[in-house]
């Protein structure tokens, strides 16, 4: 299912949470929404989950909103970083409280996914640790089937192997049924391994939007090294260079800009070596969001 939000203002007294905020979502997408504390995020999830209504702008499925549309939100499943279970219920307790919210949940998958949570169905859920608690939910809300599965810090707490058998199934699921997946979270080397898109958000707007394979397409990092003279006195009046450092005679360049256009100005000093290497999305974020002090 395809996610829109247009020009979505939400306020709470003074101050502006959302401000024209826009995105779009592709179905069968896995979408990494990032942005520092106070950007917006938590209130994105809420409007698209159809928690809050917006005050202005339009939050739609497939082109239908989603505030008040029942069968709308029968389509989606939500994992919040604060989890919640029945308090005396276990884990079979919960699937069977899922199972008559969502008509498709699966439980030929619930029991078949026992072998990889490894859990017993009759322990109650609420003694469990954190991170059991997280493997839970992901657990049932899988086995719900929804089109829309959306994540807030979704491995926190995780170990490494089950962080990697979370993303697998996950990902499995996007391949099968086209399920379009958001995930909100801070953990932006695990983002870059299973995302096909990400946003950036920053103030209640939305400053980058992109295919992840994209998203170096304004912010380019390259190393470079010149003749004995060093670094040309100009070169800062050429560029915007975001951040830069020397190793040996090798300079490593952060600048804004397209390729294109930066390696024309760069060719023009008649470098000896000049390499255009590919950013992380943490360097992609950091820089997008004014510099290493806003991380």
């Amino acid at each position: 299912m395809e996610i829109t939000l247009k020009n979505v203002v939400k306020k709470f007294g003074n101050f502006t949470a959302l401000n024209h905020f826009q995105m779009h979502i592709k179905e069968g997408s896995v979408y990494g929404l990032v942005g520092p504390n106070g950007s917006g995020k938590t209130t994105t999830i809420k409007h698209l989950i159809g928690m809050y209504q917006q005050d202005e702008g339009e939050v739609f499925i497939n082109e239908k909103p989603i505030f008040d549309n029942e069968e709308n939100k029968k389509k989606i499943a939500y994992i919040s970083d604060d989890l919640y279970f029945f308090h005396s219920y276990s884990i079979l307790d919960m699937a069977k409280f899922y199972s008559k919210v969502y008509e498709h949940f699966n439980f030929e998958k619930f029991h078949a996914l026992q072998n990889v949570f490894q859990m017993d169905v009759k322990r109650k859920v609420n003694k469990l640790s954190k991170g059991m608690k997280k493997q839970v939910a992901f657990w049932l809300t899988i086995c719900c089937e929804p089109e829309i599965m959306v994540l807030d810090e979704p491995i926190d707490g995780l170990d490494p192997i089950m962080k990697k058998n979370v993303w697998k199934i996950l990902l499995e699921e996007v391949e099968k049924r086209k399920m379009t997946v958001l995930i909100s979270s801070h953990n932006l080397k695990e983002l870059e391994n299973v995302c096909t898109n990400i946003g950036i958000m920053k103030n209640g707007q939305m400053v980058l939007e992109k295919e992840l394979e994209q998203t170096d397409q304004e912010i380019q990092k390259v190393q470079i090294a010149f003749s004995k003279e060093g670094e040309p006195e100009d070169i800062q009046k050429q560029m915007e260079i975001l951040k830069q450092e020397k190793i040996g005679s090798v300079y490593y360049f952060i600048v804004k800009g397209k390729q294109e256009e930066i390696q024309e100005k760069l060719e023009k000093y008649h470098p000896l070596l000049m390499e255009f290497i590919p950013l992380s999305l943490e360097e992609v974020f950091l820089f997008e969001n004014g510099g290493e002090e806003n991380v």
